[in-house]
């Protein structure tokens, strides 16, 4: 096994040309687990921050509709609390990997 996760400078990823639609997903014969991860990862992030944009906008709309109910406004800041901690791991999380690209010189995503 030559990579965890990780595309290493000068491998080949050869493409299976029988199936039309493997090409378009990019899954080439000799794929490995890691190579998944790494086609997956981008779509995770972004996924993530979609969630993300929705736990700030209910958070902020539960403490809106409040009306002074202090158990709605606890759990509507509890809402942003968790978010902005979401957002916190996300972000800590795509810096860790662009750290580890540029010191190891890889490509991980």
């Amino acid at each position: 096994m030559t990579k965890i996760a990780l595309n290493l400078p000068g491998e080949n990823n050869y493409i299976r040309e029988d199936i039309w639609w493997w090409r378009g997903a990019g899954i080439g014969v000799n794929d490995t687990p890691a190579d998944v991860i790494n086609r997956l990862l981008p779509y995770i992030f972004i996924f993530a921050g979609i969630i993300l944009f929705v736990m700030l906008i209910a958070g902020g709309f539960s403490i809106f509709v409040s009306a002074g109910n202090p158990e709605k406004i606890k759990k509507g800041q509890a809402m942003l609390v968790n978010a902005l901690i979401g957002f916190f791991i996300i972000f800590a999380a795509y810096w860790i990997i662009q750290l580890v690209e540029y010191s190891l010189g890889i490509r991980v995503l």
